[in-house]
């Protein structure tokens, strides 16, 4: 017998209604989310975890209009030379180096961060520092000055009569949907550079921000360029629906996502369930493991090197074996309190249990200020932490705060890596070779080094402004590195070129 077919408008919700998802799972409509649904919303029910996203219809209205822009505008970018892309990075980033200009971009952002800080949220990431102006035009200008890559040929078959030609295109329209930081703005429009069209949503603390750079740089420099206006989108909403609306949009090319790793899973997720490819972004935190042959010098500089700020390849582990944590374990604590000084704070530290013992106990005693993005918090200075709290990345705002754990030996300290961090960054301090070929032959991260964990940036170590960085926490990637950068965005085409008409197979 066959099931009949029912199709209709969702016009409403129940409290209490019950929806199915997973197969074979079912979750209940809250009262809020009922009174709230109104005609023409959409609602996504995350198949993986029985999320309900409400997605009001402006929300998904705007989001459509963007994109139906941006597929316009890839359409019509594919008829621009690639002297014109050249020209419109080089129109950005002078715009965002002439003073004046700059001057009403900065005003946008002080706004931005002060709303941020009265609302309690972590503005480390949000303001746009003299060192995130000068990062941004230079990687503009890296991209002003990469080689065209439209339609370039990576391969070349020749066969009798005949010969095949293996050539990168772009793939279409890329979703961005990132936190407030502003310099991925400028970054992400990298996938110009290799023919593609883009589409923002960008975090509530930086949409004035990013509604400014639009504004004042970024729409003038494609004009001057005379390159579509619309290939490049922002979605101009400070609400989270907006992000679950572009990521559902069947159109994308490709999705994605930077940010906290449980709103970057969930939108990979809305993603997915939409068939499009997912690239996610989201949770980070470096481990460190000192050798039983480190130099506690190169320790204590490593992790100070580690912690200058708070980003996603910031330290937040050390693993010590017990039998140097004598001489390393002070070397390690020195750094993390050099990292403190250097932002004229306290430093915060976790002690896994049973490690306490590697520690003055007079650490544990004293209470420090310690400051969050919430404010400043009397807290001790150091405290135990289970095992499990391994897998804890801090999200600190000023204050340096990591985790120490005594291990056995260094494949004790891999095998804790390899089961409690996000598979991203890892690195060894150890005179001996033998051990570092053991170590990045048994762990299991994409970003493996010898020294100090903040090198993992695109810009900073290939010379090309990233878009994102990727661990391996959902497994490993198809044929790319874990940096994504505008020269990733492309797919491959291929051109039959026959010289002889009397060739048949």
């Amino acid at each position: 017998m066959t099931a009949g077919v029912h199709t209709g408008r969702l016009e409403r919700l129940e409290v209490g209604q019950l929806i199915v998802f997973g197969g074979d799972r079912v979750t209940t409509v809250p009262a809020e989310l009922a009174s709230a649904f109104e005609p023409g919303d959409r609602l996504i029910v995350v198949q993986s975890t029985g999320d309900l996203l409400h997605v009001p219809a402006v929300e998904y209205d705007t989001v459509t209009a963007a994109v139906d822009g941006a597929l316009d505008g890839f359409a019509r970018l594919a008829a621009c030379s690639d002297e014109q892309i050249t020209a419109f990075f080089e129109a950005f980033g002078d715009r965002l180096a002439d003073d004046t200009v700059f001057a009403q971009i900065s005003a946008a952002n002080d706004i931005d961060v002060a709303d941020a800080r009265e609302r309690g949220r972590s503005t480390t990431r949000l303001e746009l520092t003299a060192k995130m102006r000068a990062d941004m035009i230079t990687g503009l200008r890296e991209w002003a000055a990469a080689a065209p890559m439209r339609d370039a040929v990576v391969e070349t078959v020749t066969h009798t009569g005949w010969s095949l030609e293996a050539r990168r295109a772009p793939l279409g329209v890329v979703g961005f949907v990132f936190e407030g930081r502003p310099n991925v703005f400028a970054d992400a429009c990298g996938v110009v550079r290799s023919g593609n069209a883009v589409v923002f949503r960008i975090g509530s603390d930086a949409l004035g921000t990013a509604r400014s750079i639009v504004e004042h740089a970024l729409q003038p420099a494609l004009a001057a360029a005379g390159l579509p206006d619309n290939v490049v989108q922002l979605v101009d909403s400070a609400s989270r629906a907006a992000g679950h609306a572009l990521f559902s949009d069947g159109r994308l090319a490709l999705a994605v996502a930077r940010g906290s790793g449980a709103a970057v899973a969930q939108l990979g997720a809305v993603a997915a369930q939409a068939g499009i490819p997912v690239s996610l972004h989201g949770t980070g935190g470096a481990w460190l493991v000192a050798g039983e042959r480190a130099d506690p010098d190169v320790v204590r500089r490593a992790v100070r090197a580690s912690l200058d700020r708070k980003v996603c390849n910031t330290l937040n582990v050390v693993a010590v074996p017990a039998a140097v944590a004598e001489s390393v374990v002070p070397a390690v604590l020195a750094g993390l309190d050099d990292a403190a000084s250097a932002r004229r704070t306290h430093a915060r530290l976790h002690v896994v249990v049973g490690s306490e013992g590697a520690v003055d106990p007079a650490r544990f005693e004293r209470q420090v200020e310690i400051e969050r993005a919430e404010g400043t918090s009397v807290e001790a200075s150091a405290s135990s932490l289970p095992i499990d709290g391994l897998a804890t990345e801090w999200e600190w705002e000023n204050s340096p705060e990591m985790t120490l754990v005594i291990v056995d030996d260094v494949d004790a300290a891999v095998e804790l890596c390899d089961r409690y961090s996000p598979h991203f960054v890892a690195s060894l301090i150890s005179d001996d070779p033998a051990e570092h070929e053991r170590f990045y032959a048994s762990v299991d991260a994409p970003f493996v080094g010898n020294g100090f964990t903040r090198w993992v940036d695109g810009q900073y170590a290939l010379d090309k402004p990233e878009l994102g960085l990727s661990n391996w926490e959902g497994g490993r990637m198809l044929g790319r590195g874990g940096v994504l950068s505008g020269d990733s965005i492309h797919t491959i085409r291929y051109r039959a070129i026959v010289t002889d008409h009397d060739t048949a197979r």
